[in-house]
């Protein structure tokens, strides 16, 4: 019988059929390989059916019968998650799912005080969280897969999507102790393009930093590139090249324990705005405008979480008064 597959085992399957692998579906919804596993055989066992077929180079594909079956647990998770939204809007009481988007690169820093924190709040809201580029998070929202995505101001379809910006974000240039510019007060993209460059390669980030350089007719040398903050940080303290950031993690260090510096550039440069993405055409429930509250509450150009030294900035950031809980 249907009753012995559980919501969250759907929601397990649909994940893994989404992302094509266990492994990539773990990351996302922040749930053990092995649980996932037991999961999708738990389903298979109950319905007497393959799933999947599990290829050596391409991962897992679904059959054309787990194909429908996907298909099938949509709807009753869609409905699942109606009930639950219907009730915490009737009731006013803060209970029921919300699907968060997360710009990847800003999320470890943000996660404690703002995601965890209101899950932490509000014990009823049950938080399906996807971190992943802007154009992944900015497609999954078109497509009311999300409800509310916490993002850069880049690429975004007015006719589609409302984006209400919380707080300034300038480019910043963070080199190695060993380069030649790191005692320098600030530097000049003049400068920067005689040097080999280390793009973080995001999609719409990575065309972001480059118009910095064409707005000034300028070419960077791009010698190194990748899709991870982390990567770009190390690359950049082993002396590989420069980067232009926006976010400002507390630690000054890579990963590998090697010191960053961090530089101005000289003078006026378009920001990056971290702010709140939603569907125009969207029904936001109670669960979302708590959330959406707890972001206007936390997120301010005087304080972001988990990042560091605002003051750096204070000559290109004209701030806004921090906004307080009701």
């Amino acid at each position: 019988m249907l009753n012995r597959i559980s919501l969250r085992q759907m929601q397990y399957f649909v994940a893994t059929a989404e992302s094509e692998s266990i492994i990539i579906a773990s990351e996302k919804i922040h749930v053990s390989s092995p649980s996932i596993s037991a999961a999708i055989a738990h389903i298979e066992s109950e319905l007497q059916v393959q799933l999947f077929i599990r290829q050596h180079a391409k991962g897992l594909m679904l059959t054309n019968i787990g194909q429908q079956v996907m298909q099938e647990c949509k709807v009753i998770l869609g409905q699942a998650n109606s009930l639950y939204a219907l009730a915490a809007d009737f009731s006013g009481s803060i209970r029921g799912p919300l699907k968060l988007g997360c710009f990847s690169a800003f999320s470890p820093m943000i996660y404690a005080e703002i995601i965890h924190g209101f899950t932490h709040l509000y014990k009823n809201v049950t938080l399906q969280l996807c971190e992943d580029d802007q154009q992944v998070l900015l497609n999954s929202l078109s497509r009311s897969e999300l409800d509310v995505v916490l993002s850069y101001d880049l690429n975004i379809d007015q006719d589609l999507i409302h984006f209400e910006p919380l707080a300034v974000l300038p480019p910043h240039v963070l080199v190695s102790e060993a380069h030649p510019l790191a005692k320098s007060a600030a530097v000049t993209l003049d400068e920067l393009a005689t040097y080999p460059m280390v793009l973080l390669d995001m999609p719409y980030s990575n065309d972001y930093f480059l118009s910095l350089f064409r707005q000034q007719k300028l070419s960077p040398q791009v010698a190194h590139s990748s899709r991870h903050m982390d990567v770009v940080r190390s690359m950049v303290a082993n002396n590989l090249g420069y980067t232009i950031l926006n976010v400002r993690p507390k630690n000054n260090y890579s990963l590998d324990g090697k010191r960053l510096v961090r530089l101005r550039i000289a003078g006026e440069h378009r920001p990056m705005k971290i702010g709140l993405a939603t569907a125009k055409n969207a029904n936001l429930n109670t669960v979302a405008q708590a959330f959406i509250s707890r972001c206007r509450a936390f997120l301010s150009n005087q304080y972001i979480p988990g990042m560091g030294d605002a003051h750096f900035f204070d000559a290109h950031v004209k701030t806004k008064p921090a906004l307080q809980e009701a």
